[in-house]
């Protein structure tokens, strides 16, 4: 049902083969404005080729072309306008959806390859802040993006459970700590340590040193170090999974920094034997003056490994564990060169494969239009918004709906919902400002709208008796007021492919809220429920628009409720 691919076809053949059907497909544009067709095929690029104006070119093609598909064509200047032919499309479109359900908008180019994906990743002993979400809700939706695209995404929690934060967070509890409050409220009494060793580090620079020594002995083996480490871990990783299974988020692998210890070694000897480790400054670096990159630190002047050599160490390992056909980091913007430096060091190691190696950046999360910082106190804990936005759809839907049932189920659908809409809708490189208010609005570009759509229009099925083993419909009417939503439907599968080639689920957001205002628009016109001979086809229709938001929804993470 590609009928951009179709005409292409149609051109090659009429172009007797000059230029290719693919060049041709992307060619065809998609026409803002609805009265200048539905597919439209620019001839300036054939006027060297066939050495005639494209005016010339439009006119010649549009007299030539023979598809039942296309029921109008037209000519202005270069331009050839090409209107589907309503009935036939709409017929095929209604017919496919229902036969595929939520199968429908699936591609296969994944050909079944692994895609690892590096996301969420919060620090143990620090709270799952809001600063977390986006990593968090971009990744899954990309696993089930590429998923629906014939990839096996597999999902993994890069814990921070290692680093020099752990030899101050030590350093902290030695110092200040109580066990018994620890043990009571741990992510927070944790967090206030943290917070209070930086307050004192800033007139005591001594803490620093202590810090870097606690965490020297933890990569020693220290059994002291180790112990509190692993206190630390459990009790957070406690505290995430509750966070998770409130958003529906599962991984395959929460192997963190740690996981990693046993595995550097190798990565530097790797490095020696290509005598690719130079000294600089006493450390340890690899020089990527030709990659136009500054040096990356694989050793410190102490004999401490970093960040790099770790993430090193993790790609070797995925590879040869998963033999990913890709590899996603979804990580903040502000880690772009570390990605850059991971990469070309692995192509100077002579691995092919650290070109599937992707790092899908993004921007912050805003309150106030400043970051959300842990380290100075200034967070906002994704918890606390879940439960305050499921505690407000709650009282929407005591207001709006007093008699609806299983209302606390379907305020978490809504509450959670909302919070990871107000994330995908928008590109991901954009900083986003946290605002509850902005996010549970049932009007506009948000969650609750799309869900709201979905509700309706299950009711309107409801109230129709729409079977889904109906007969094929008998299609009576000309289409045209239901000719938008029809285009949109037309749509879905190629907003999850862009979806998938830019890794923006905020291709498949942006669509289901733009199928939704047409479905809204559309059932303000037509009584789809009056009885006539087109009512069981407008149904069909209806139906199909259900499929594919609640389809679109899923794919970003997002629960569609039958009722709201």
């Amino acid at each position: 049902m590609d009928f951009k691919k179709e005409l292409a076809a149609i051109l090659f053949e009429l172009l007797d083969q000059e230029i290719s059907a693919a060049e041709l497909e992307q060619l065809i544009e998609k026409p803002k404005n609805t009265s200048h067709g539905d597919l439209a095929f620019p001839c300036f690029t054939l006027a060297k080729l066939k050495r005639k104006s494209p005016n010339m070119i439009a006119q010649e093609l549009s007299e030539k072309i023979q598809s039942t598909i296309f029921e109008q064509t037209e000519v202005v200047g270069a331009y050839l306008n090409l209107f589907l032919n309503k009935k036939l499309v709409s017929e095929k479109v209604i017919s496919e959806i229902v036969a595929q359900t939520n199968h429908f908008g699936a591609h296969e180019f994944g050909g079944g390859g692994n895609v690892t994906i590096d996301m969420s990743s919060p620090n143990i002993a620090k709270p799952f802040s809001m600063g977390h979400l986006r990593s968090t809700v971009i990744g899954n939706s990309l696993a089930l993006i590429v998923e629906k695209c014939g990839y096996k995404p597999i999902k993994i929690n890069h814990l921070g459970d290692w680093g020099t934060q752990f030899g101050k967070l030590i350093t902290a509890y030695k110092l200040w700590g109580d066990v018994e409050k620890v043990k009571q409220n741990p992510i927070k009494e944790l967090l206030a340590l943290y917070i209070k060793f930086h307050d004192v580090a800033e007139s005591d620079p001594s803490l620093e040193d202590q810090g870097r020594g606690w965490f020297k002995r933890l990569e020693d083996g220290d059994e002291e170090a180790l112990m509190l480490w692993q206190w630390f871990r459990d009790e957070s990783l406690k505290e995430f999974s509750r966070i998770y299974e409130l958003m529906n988020v599962q991984f395959d692998s929460y192997a963190g920094e740690a996981f990693y210890n046993d595995k550097m070694d190798r990565v530097v000897r790797l490095l020696e034997e290509q005598q690719l480790l130079v000294e600089s400054d006493q450390a340890q670096v690899v020089e990527l003056t030709e990659e136009q990159l500054p040096p990356c630190l694989i050793k410190k002047s102490d004999g401490a490994t970093l960040y790099a050599t770790r993430d090193l160490a993790a790609a070797l390992y995925r590879k040869e564990n998963y033999n990913f056909a890709k590899s996603l980091y979804v990580v903040g913007h502000e880690q772009s060169l570390h990605f850059k430096q991971l990469i070309a060091v692995l192509s100077k190691m002579g691995y092919t494969w650290a070109e599937t190696m992707v790092h899908v950046p993004f921007g912050m999360m805003l309150k106030d239009g400043k970051k959300m910082s842990t380290r100075k106190g200034k967070v906002v804990l994704l918890e606390e918004v879940l439960t305050e936005s499921i505690t407000m759809a709650r009282h929407n839907i005591e207001e709006k709906n007093p008699n609806l049932e299983n209302k606390d189920e379907v305020a978490k659908q809504v509450g959670v919902g909302a919070v990871i809409f107000h994330d995908l809708k928008n590109n991901r490189m954009n900083d986003i400002e946290f605002s509850l208010e902005e996010m549970l609005r049932f009007e506009g570009e948000t969650g609750p709208y799309v869900q709201y759509t979905f509700a309706r229009a299950c009711s309107i099925l409801r109230k129709g008796n729409w079977q889904e083993d109906v007969p094929p419909v008998d299609f009576h009417t000309a289409w045209e007021k239901e000719w938008k939503v029809i285009s949109m439907l037309i749509e879905f599968p190629n907003a999850i492919q862009r979806a998938c080639a830019n890794l923006d689920p905020s291709q498949v957001a942006k669509y289901v809220v733009d199928l939704s205002q047409a479905f809204n628009k559309y059932y303000t016109q037509v009584k789809v429920l009056e009885e006539s001979a087109e009512q069981p086809a407008r149904l069909a229709l209806v139906y199909c628009v259900t499929v594919v938001l609640k389809e679109g929804l899923r794919l970003l993470g997002v629960e569609a409720p039958e009722e709201m």
